[in-house]
């Protein structure tokens, strides 16, 4: 839920925040990945939306098991 004091981001300093282009960000936009505001024609992405799209897709590590016997030789 988008609140007051979020700080609303442009598709540029979203794409800085992720890391990537911003080809990346405008296709999740359309691909209605990421939530956004549109004002006019301008998109604008909240701190928060951002930071729970990222939570969203993040992946545990695997826990790989111990064997009891070691390595094989």
């Amino acid at each position: 839920m988008i609140t007051h004091a979020d700080r609303l981001l442009t598709v540029e300093e979203t794409a800085e925040r992720l890391g990537t282009g911003v080809r990346f960000v405008r296709r999740r936009v359309v691909e209605r990945h990421i939530r956004y505001v549109k004002l006019g024609k301008h998109i604008r992405i909240a701190d928060s939306v951002l930071d729970a799209y990222v939570v969203e897709r993040t992946v545990e590590p695997v826990r790989r098991r111990c064997s009891r016997y070691g390595k094989a030789a």
